[in-house]
């Protein structure tokens, strides 16, 4: 969250739960098997039981997997309702573990919701169980390995992301950590962590120490991207579709659904968008200049 906070997206801006649905069954109709819920943040949504009724039903037409990205400070009275109604894997932003870092990091309170959260999730056998911390150098990057620490016992897959330049978050080279500094620092600690093997399209890069219950890893965006395997596109919560998060072009799916369009012109807008994607983002210094939105803004 930038210091000087966001203003408030008008309502009216939002897509609303029909739209979404509308939207998202287009999308699996052409192929896509896994939706992810993710922010701002999706538990402040009234309608939140009701999306996740409409991506549940799309099942039967090929969707395969429902995500969700949350803070988890409001995520652990849901998790039970959230998991019947079909949700099937978690990401939980948590930059880092000591409780008034957080207060400081999140400008908010609420550290111990978050881990009670994780620690319910985990109960209830949500596979992966994702938890996903920016290290930014001088501010956490000491704590990496009290992180690797946390799947000693739980089965949580923490990956590090590498710290990236967006509206508001004050970036500057000084405060980045390549991947490969980070694992260094891991390897001190803990000399036979070892690879294991990653997903396919999968965008981190995973390690585990034997004998550990979980796994941990590193999205390195900046300093070894993955943009040759990433098939991610992002829906925004205003409508916008971006078919790469470093990118500042957008299109707007919103009011072409207002105004009338067919799902047949949906489809060709959004093809005509995937088509223009790049074959790389741009460097760090170059990002660090481009315009974009907020993190929280996009959706993680």
């Amino acid at each position: 969250m930038p210091a000087e906070g966001l203003p408030l997206t008008p309502k009216d801006h939002i897509l609303t739960t029909p739209e979404i649905l509308r939207l998202a069954g287009l999308f699996v109709s052409e192929g896509v098997t896994k939706i992810r819920l993710t922010g701002g943040e999706p538990t402040v949504r009234k309608d939140l039981m009701d999306v996740m009724d409409g991506l549940n039903a799309l099942r039967p037409l090929g969707l395969k997997t429902i995500g969700m990205t949350t803070n988890a400070l409001a995520l652990k009275r849901k998790l039970s309702a959230l998991q019947d109604r079909g949700l099937d894997q978690l990401n939980i932003s948590l930059d880092t573990l000591d409780p008034l870092q957080f207060e400081l990091m999140t400008r908010r309170r609420g550290f111990e919701h978050v881990m009670d959260s994780i620690r319910t999730a985990a109960a209830l056998g949500f596979k992966p169980l994702k938890l996903n911390a920016v290290v930014i150098k001088g501010v956490n990057d000491a704590e990496i390995v009290k992180f690797v620490e946390l799947t000693r016992n739980l089965p949580l897959y923490v990956r590090f992301i590498e710290y990236m330049p967006f509206g508001g978050n004050k970036w500057n080279e000084d405060k980045f950590l390549s991947y490969r500094t980070m694992l260094e620092q891991v390897r001190k600690v803990y000399p036979h962590a070892a690879k294991v093997t990653d997903e396919a399209n999968d965008t981190s890069k995973a390690y585990a120490v034997p004998g550990f219950a979980g796994k941990f890893g590193w999205i390195s965006s900046m300093s070894d991207h993955f943009c040759g395997t990433c098939n991610r596109l992002r829906l925004l919560a205003d409508g916008n579709l971006k078919v790469c998060l470093f990118g500042n072009s957008e299109v707007n799916l919103r009011d072409a659904l207002r105004a009338g369009a067919s799902d047949q012109e949906l489809l060709q807008t959004i093809s005509a968008a995937v088509k223009r994607k790049r074959a790389q983002h741009a460097g760090m210094v170059e990002l660090s200049k481009m315009p974009n939105r907020p993190m929280i803004a996009i959706g993680g």
